[in-house]
Formats: structure tokens, sequence, C-alpha cells
């Protein structure tokens, strides 16, 4: 069971032009943010990544601003993990559970799921948070995954599991994000 104070969010690479290519985009935006919102509402720290931002450009406009005073960490490696100021960053959180969100699903997100369980993190990956520019791409990223030993969720589950309970104000908080 996933529990906040155990829990780091990543978000990877939802970059420029290459954002607006993937499969489901408009789901896949709302998700990014109900995501990132609902991680500040549970106090879980959020780890952003872009991949070579001088020529994929910055995270969508839509996902920053949810992610507000956090500053990306850029990348050149397909896996976050291929970034030691990723790994520093995740180490410092002294948290065990990943939740992976981004593009695209079979290069990125897997390459960083993998990695991540091969150093015993326990890895869950937000099915309609991540995308691919083909579903079929996406398809076989999250199956490679979840064969892998990756968790495979969708955002009001992970939401819900986080949040244990139907009462306070982060419960009516969450409840606005997934209207």
């Amino acid at each position: 069971m996933l529990r906040p104070e155990d829990s780091v969010l990543v978000v990877i690479d939802v970059q420029g032009k290459l954002a607006q290519l993937m499969h489901e985009r408009d789901l896949l935006f709302a998700n990014l943010q109900r995501m990132a919102r609902g991680a500040g509402v549970l106090s879980i720290p959020i780890i952003w990544n872009e991949q070579v931002p001088e020529k994929l450009g910055r995270t969508i406009p839509e996902l920053a601003e949810a992610l507000a005073g956090l500053e990306p960490l850029a990348k050149n490696a397909f896996s976050c993990c291929g970034n030691p100021e990723f790994v520093a960053r995740l180490e410092v959180t002294g948290r065990r559970q990943v939740i992976l969100m981004g593009i695209e699903t079979h290069v990125c997100v897997h390459q960083t799921a993998r990695d991540l369980l091969q150093q015993g993190y326990a890895v869950e990956v937000v099915a309609d948070a991540v995308s691919s520019r083909t579903e079929s791409n996406k398809r076989i990223g999250l199956e490679r995954m979840r064969s892998l030993g990756a968790g495979i969720t969708s955002t009001e589950t992970i939401l819900f599991e986080l949040l244990g309970t139907a009462e306070g104000e982060r419960f009516r908080a969450i409840q606005q994000l997934v209207k």
C-alpha cells in the first residue's frame, strides 16, 4: 500500500512539441495536473525532469504551472537514473515508493522504472498520466514495466489510496481535483 510519507512523484519529460503529439493528449495533460496538485495536497515531494530542454523545449505550461516553485532537472539519458543529480535528489528524500508520470511510456518512463526497480524501489506507474505518440507504444511500455514488477494504477486510484480516508481538508481538496 502506498503511503504519502513514503512516496515521491517523478515527472518525466512533458515538453514542447513532443508533448503535443501524445496519444489522448488532453486526458494526459489533465491527469498530469491532477497528480501534481494532488502530490502538493498530500505533501509528497516532486522531482521534475526535462529531456534536453534546449532541444525539446520546456515543460508544457499547463503542467509547469502546477509545479510552480520547483526547478526541473535537465537530463540527456533516457532514464532519469542516468542523471546523478536526480539520483541524489531521490536519495535525499529517503522515500522508497516512486510514482512515475510523463512521456514517453515506452522510452523514458520505462527505462526509469526499470532502473528504479533494479535499485530496490517500489514503482507505481500512473497509466492515465503517461503516454506515447501511439497507443501501441504506450501499451507495450506499460506491459514491459508490469513484467519487471512495477504497479500500474490510475490517477484517481492512486490519489485515493494515498489519501486513505474520506474526511478532512485533504479529502475535500483531492475530491475537487478529480471532479
